[in-house]
Order: C-alpha cells, then structure tokens, then sequence
C-alpha cells in the first residue's frame, strides 16, 4: 500500500495521476458540450437551407404563375405547386397570412391538429418586430424536437403578402446515436490517455526522485570509520545541487573528523601500552634488583656453599628473564595482525587440529558437515581456537566432571564456530569489558588473549559474541564469512 504523506515519489506520481484525469474530465465536458451546440448549429444551418431553396421555388412560382401575385390568390398560386415543393424537399410548407391565418399547408391533417390554423399573435408581432423579418421558435411535442421557421413571402415588387412556415423536426435518435458513438470514441481515446499517462507518471515521478534516492542511499552508507565516496555533480538538477554540495561537505569533515578521531585513539592506544608495558616490565624487575642486591650483601667467596648460592641466584635471574621474554612475546602477539593471506581453508580440519593439540579427552569436537570453507589464515585460526579452549580449560579445572565442546556448523553464508564449557562462568558486570585489552579476571596473564582473538576475526569480517552465566558455564560464538 503506497504512503501518500511519506513518499514524495507517490505524492509526484499520484498529483501527475489527478491532473491528467482532472484535465481529461474538463476537456470531456468541453469536448461534449461543443459537440451540442455544433450539433444544433448544424440543424440551423440545414433549416436555413432548406428554407432558401424553398423560398427559391416560392419565387420562382410567383414570378410564372398567371394569378395576380397578392394575399387573396396565394392559396389559388399554391393549389396544386404546394405538394410539389414538399415532394422536392420533402419539408412540411404551411402558407399564412399576414395576420396569421393558415392559407394553404402540404400536410394539413399532422401539423394543424397541433398548431392550429392561426399563428399565435406574439409570433406575428415577433416576426413583425425582428431586423432580419426570420422568426425561429423551439418547441417540443410527444418527446419529439421541432424548430419552426418563419419568414415572409414577398411579391414582385419586394412587399410582403404571406408568411411562410417551415417546420423542421429534429431527429433525437440521429442525434444520441451520434452523440453516443462519440462518447464511445472518446472513451477509448481517454483510457488510452490514462494508461500512458500512469506508465508516463510512474517513470517521470521514479526520474525526479532518482537523485534524491541516490543522495540517501549515500547517506544510508556513510560510515564513520570507512572512506565515503562523494556524490557526483554529472546528471543533477540545479534544485537538487546545494543538497549535493551540503552532502559533499559534510563527507569532507567527517574524513577530516575521522583523521582526527584516529589519530587521537592511536596516541592513546600507544600511551595506553607503554603504560602496560612498562607495568609488566617492572613486576619481574623488582624481584631481580632485590635478589642481586642481596646477593651482593651476603656473597662471600669463601663460603663452602658458594657454589650453590651463585647457582640459586642464577636460576632466579634466568627465572625473571623468562617472564621478561613471555611479556614481550605476548605484547608482540597482540600487537601483530593477521596476514591476510585469505587462504581458501577446510574450517572443520583445522579446528580439529587445534583441539587434538589438547589430547584431552573432556575437550570434544563435533561438526555437521565434513568441509567448510572459509578465507582466513591457518595459523591465526589455530591461534583463536587454542586460545578460546585454553581459557576454558582454565575456567574447568576445580570441577570433578568439566566439560569442553567445540563445535562448527553452517547459517545462511556464514560458519559458525562455538567454543562452550561448564565452568564458573563470567559475572553480568565484567562480560561487557572482557574482550578489552589488559582487562582480565584471573590472578595472572595480562589480558591480552581475547583481545588478540576479536582482533583477529574482526580483521577477517567476522563477529565474536560471548554468552555466560556464573556457574552454569560459557560460549563463546565465532561467526566468520564463509566461501
């Protein structure tokens, strides 16, 4: 169901829709109403006519007859020449008076039972009166159209001795046959109109708006964090093209905002790590500096155990070394990125590998199909599965029966990893910080693993979620794009 108030498209196309019927009906009324008035011009005219040839033959009989040419004789002229015009015309004649009085009509019996023998006198006064000496009356009888026509006969000598009547029934059925066929024909001519007016709307409402649509699906994309092309000014309207410039400007500063932005969280990312680093450094540093400034107190070369105290303080110092050297390793490991080598990987082989690492048989793997494909890269997938399984076997070790599932399944184009156990869990407070760097909820490490791995799969476009309840266990799902 199309949106009137929300879509300025509908609105185009529905206000395109309303003009062209709009203007169809005015133009049909018009077109009707023309039609009319031309048709009764039309019958006019064929009156007019008739009454000229009429008029012709009338002249022509008083010009030959041999009666003297005055009122008294016209009925003695017109005895028998009546009945031939009318054969010739086939038009009713009635001859009066200058009074009014019937003298001699072709077809008495049709037309005098309804109009009688005298004329009305408001008729003889109107003829009298009229600058043209024509007088035409409308009238209807029976549900039959009549136009009467009245005109004087005149003599030789151009004076008036009779008045001559033509009437002239309109045919009503030729007329709304007509009049019909016509409307038919219009009909058809309309409709076509409207269908093209419609397919013509509906390309011309998609045409105005394509800029527009073309403007919001550029806003719609815009990200914060990605580069935003900009809007071309090619094929804009010039109402359209302050709106292009607005946009183009406001891309422009977001890039430059986002310059900004990312230099400002890389500033702070470093800060942020020389401050861990520095931290962790200092933890084994301490230990070393005290145990060598207590060797130095209490070393004496002649003490018969020399020997083995060099050896304790040696062990000590390659001890705090090597917790020097996995500080470095792990900074050094969170640090690096995947290699994007996209390799096209068999996901369930290679997870099942990095579980059979373990040889632990609480760690079980189950997978619903034999291959999926994924693009990612062998070792750092290794390096997320060992990871996600090492923590749970750390969240497992105080019960007597723990358990470890890793499994890998298919949705829609997706993979779809889980890593689940039945450990403590996570509490609510500290589930929304775990993936962050150097926050951490055991006694040792640095917090560095789970950050390590949601920057690995969000490298390759993937999701991690975490799922927890303290006491009843964990899940971890990895959804990557699958191949």
């Amino acid at each position: 169901m199309f949106s009137y108030r929300r879509s300025l498209r509908t609105r185009i196309f529905f206000s395109m829709i309303a003009l062209v019927v709009g203007a169809s009906i005015l133009i049909a009324g018009v077109t009707i109403y023309q039609f009319k008035e031309e048709a009764k011009e039309l019958h006019r005219e064929k009156l007019n006519r008739k009454e000229n040839a009429i008029k012709a033959n009338i002249n022509y009989v008083l010009r030959t007859t041999t009666y003297p040419v005055d009122t008294e004789n016209l009925p003695l002229i017109f005895k028998e020449k009546i009945y031939e015009i009318q054969d010739i015309h086939n038009t009713e004649i009635n001859i009066y008076d200058l009074d009014g009085y019937l003298l001699k009509s072709s077809s008495a019996k049709f037309y005098m039972d309804s109009v009688q023998t005298r004329m009305n006198e408001e008729k003889v006064e109107a003829l009298k009166n009229s600058a043209q000496k024509k007088y035409i009356e409308n009238f209807k009888l029976e549900s039959q159209n009549y136009q009467s026509s009245y005109t004087y006969i005149l003599d030789n000598y151009f004076k008036p001795i009779g008045i001559l009547n033509l009437p002239y029934i309109e045919d009503d059925g030729f007329l709304d046959r007509e009049l019909n066929d016509f409307l038919i024909l219009l009909s058809q001519v309309y409709l076509f109109m409207l269908i093209s007016a419609i397919v013509l709307a509906y390309f011309l409402s998609k045409y105005i708006t394509r800029s527009l649509q073309t403007i919001s699906k550029k806003i719609t994309k815009t990200r914060f964090d990605q580069s935003n092309p900009k809007i071309s000014y090619e094929e804009i309207s010039y109402e359209i093209k302050p709106l292009v410039v607005a946009y183009n400007q406001m891309i422009d500063e977001l890039e430059e905002s986002a310059q900004k932005l990312a230099k400002t969280e890389r500033e702070e990312a470093w800060r942020q790590m020389a401050r861990q680093v520095a931290h962790e450094i200092k933890n084994p540093l301490t230990p070393m500096r005290l145990s060598m400034q207590s060797f130095e107190r209490k070393f004496d070369p002649n003490d018969p155990e020399v020997h083995e105290r060099v050896k304790e303080f040696s062990k000590t110092i390659i001890q705090q070394i090597d917790n020097l050297s996995a500080i470095a390793g792990a900074f050094s490991d969170f640090a690096k990125m995947p290699a994007q080598q996209n390799e096209s990987l068999n996901a369930v082989e290679i997870i099942r590998l990095a579980t059979d690492i373990f040889n632990d048989n609480k760690i079980q793997f189950n997978s619903e199909q034999d291959t999926i494909l994924i693009k990612f890269d062998r070792s750092q997938l290794i390096r997320i599965i060992t990871n996600l399984v090492k923590n749970s076997i750390q969240a497992t070790e105080h019960l007597d029966q723990p358990f470890i599932a890793v499994s890998i399944s298919t949705e829609k184009d997706l993979a779809v990893i889980t890593v689940e156990d039945n450990g403590s869990g996570i509490p609510q407070e500290t589930q929304e910080r775990i993936f962050e760097p150097r926050f951490t909820t055991k006694t040792s490490g640095m917090g560095l693993g789970l950050g390590m791995v949601k920057n690995i799969v969000e490298t390759y476009k993937g999701d991690i979620k975490l799922t927890s309840k303290p006491d009843q266990g964990t899940i971890f799902t990895i959804k990557l794009p699958k191949i």
